[in-house]
C-alpha cells in the first residue's frame, strides 16, 4: 500500500473500486478514500463499515465507463479463470478506471505464494495434487476446516492461474508493469495505468 500511495495522490474524494478485496488492506492508507468494493457475494464481509460493497462478478463490472478515478485489485486476477477470463477481467478493469493498478503473483517467483509452497507451481498437476494434499504451510498458518482446506486446494489446483510479466503487459497494454521484488527477485507484478 505504501507503493500504491506513493504512484497516486489519494484524497478524501479520490473514487476508488477495489475488485475481489477486503476493507482490512484500506487501514494501511493515511488517507481514506470514497471506496467501493466489489467482491462475489459469498465473499462479503459481514462488517461493511468505511466502504460501498457490491456483489457482482469482476468478468461483467456494473459500472459505466471511467465511473473510477482508480480500480485496485490485489491478488484476482489469477483466479478469474484461463487466459480469456482474465483477458475480459483486465479490459473490465480499464474501462471502469481512469487510472488502475492490478497486482499479481508472478509465475516466475520460486515460491507459489497461496500455498506458500517452494516450486510447486511448475510441477505437472498430478504431481502438484500428491504434493499439496499432504502438506502446505498455507494450512499451518490458516488453519482452515477440512472443507475449506479441500476448497482451495482444489480451487488452486482447477482454477488458479498465475501469470508472468509477458502476459499481464498483454492483458494490460500501455501499462507500466512493476515488480515487487523479494531477494531481488520480483514476487509480485502490477500493472499500473496512473
Amino acid at each position: 500500500m505504501r507503493l500504491f500511495a506513493e504512484t497516486f495522490t489519494i484524497a478524501p474524494t479520490t473514487r476508488i473500486l477495489d475488485v475481489g478485496g477486503s476493507r482490512a488492506i484500506w487501514q494501511f492508507l493515511a488517507v481514506q478514500p470514497q471506496l467501493t468494493i466489489l467482491n462475489l457475494p459469498s465473499a462479503i464481509e459481514q462488517q461493511r463499515a468505511g466502504a460501498d460493497w457490491i456483489g457482482g462478478d469482476a468478468l461483467r463490472l456494473p459500472f459505466r465507463d471511467s465511473s473510477f478515478d482508480i480500480v485496485f485489485s490485489n491478488s484476482v486476477i489469477e483466479h478469474v479463470g484461463d487466459s480469456n477470463a482474465q483477458e475480459r477481467f483486465a479490459k473490465e478493469v480499464a474501462r471502469v478506471g481512469r487510472s488502475y493498478w492490478v497486482q499479481t503473483p508472478n509465475r516466475r517467483f520460486p515460491i507459489e505464494m497461496h500455498l506458500m509452497l517452494p516450486l510447486v507451481h511448475y510441477l505437472p498437476r498430478a504431481w502438484q495434487r500428491a504434493v499439496v494434499e499432504r502438506f502446505t504451510v498455507w494450512e499451518l498458518l490458516v488453519k482452515p476446516s477440512p472443507e475449506q482446506r479441500r476448497f482451495y486446494i482444489e480451487h488452486f489446483l482447477t482454477d488458479l492461474r498465475l501469470l508472468d510479466a509477458g502476459e499481464l503487459e498483454r492483458f494490460f497494454p500501455g501499462a507500466r508493469i512493476v515488480s515487487e521484488r523479494v531477494f531481488g527477485i520480483p514476487k509480485s507484478l502490477i500493472a499500473v495505468r496512473a
